[in-house]
């Protein structure tokens, strides 16, 4: 399968780790640029990434404050500040042209991207595009993602297994409640520690680019689009609801709701409808 490599690239805000395949043959398939969801960081793709990177490069940035990336500069950044630091992280890479991946936060990101400039980028896909209710988005802004401090109890290591542990039971996961369980198993203790420590890395600037989402004005913004565009969700995303809305506010786009198994076949199907509508505009097998 494909082997992924880190690298980092220097923008003006410090040093941008990111995570690409390696040995794909230039030419075959237009590179792809993903955009990874809140609280983690590039690792949560890798999965996608040695799928998708069989017959593309694939390039998947850590977000500025979050995984081993350099924080944000704005004291309050903004969706349109992560996109437009993400086409400054292309430059410094060299890179003209590719398609769009992003997912949950990553969604929000590349719609920005999207719109800013249009003549870079051939198709995008948005992985579980929040289409929250303004009432849901103040809740969240409230409660969703609490600035974290390191203390001298390292009362940020028990804080951060929890956070991580129960957005896999719950959403959103701070209402721990029979009403807002997601029905699904917890996620696998590996799992669980991999993303905890992603977390821990910058868990002084991770909640930035959650609040940024969450304030996204993305009903205003999806309309703008030109970039043709995949919306689709997993079965088992708490936001797949939101597929619907987020494909009618994009003119031509294209939606469906992934099966999701929790296994690698149900993985290789999700990199495969992917990869179908990036080289096709159409729906590949889902």
């Amino acid at each position: 399968m494909t082997q992924i490599e880190r690298a980092f690239v220097d923008i003006r805000e410090g040093q941008v780790h990111l995570r690409r395949t390696a040995g794909v043959a230039p030419g075959t398939s237009t590179p792809l640029w993903m955009v990874h969801a809140s609280p983690a960081s590039s690792v949560s793709l890798v999965g996608l990434m040695k799928h998708l990177g069989v017959t593309r490069s694939v390039i998947a940035p850590d977000t500025l404050g979050n995984g081993d990336s350099a924080p944000a500069a704005p004291v309050v950044p903004d969706i349109a500040y992560y996109a437009e630091a993400s086409l400054r992280v292309m430059d410094a890479l060299g890179i003209e042209r590719v398609d769009l991946y992003g997912s949950h936060t990553g969604a929000h990101i590349v719609t920005e991207m999207a719109i800013a400039r249009p003549d870079r980028f051939g198709r995008m896909v948005l992985d579980g595009i929040a289409m929250f209710s303004p009432e849901q988005k103040q809740d969240y802004l409230a409660n969703y993602a609490p600035a974290i401090q390191p203390d001298a109890f390292g009362t940020q290591f028990h804080w951060a297994w929890h956070f991580v542990r129960d957005q896999g039971w719950f959403f959103p996961y701070f209402k721990r409640d029979a009403a807002h369980a997601r029905g699904l198993a917890m996620p696998s203790v590996e799992a669980l520690h991999d993303t905890a420590l992603e977390v821990l890395k910058s868990v002084r600037t991770y909640h930035h680019a959650y609040r940024a989402a969450f304030a996204h004005p993305d009903r205003e913004r999806l309309p703008l689009v030109k970039v043709p565009t995949l919306v689709m969700a997993d079965s088992s995303d708490p936001l797949k609801g939101g597929a619907d809305e987020g494909a009618a506010l994009l003119p031509g786009a294209l939606m469906f709701i992934h099966d999701d198994r929790g296994d690698a076949a149900s993985l290789a199907r999700k990199a495969a409808a992917i990869a179908g509508f990036l080289d096709s505009g159409k729906l590949g097998p889902a």
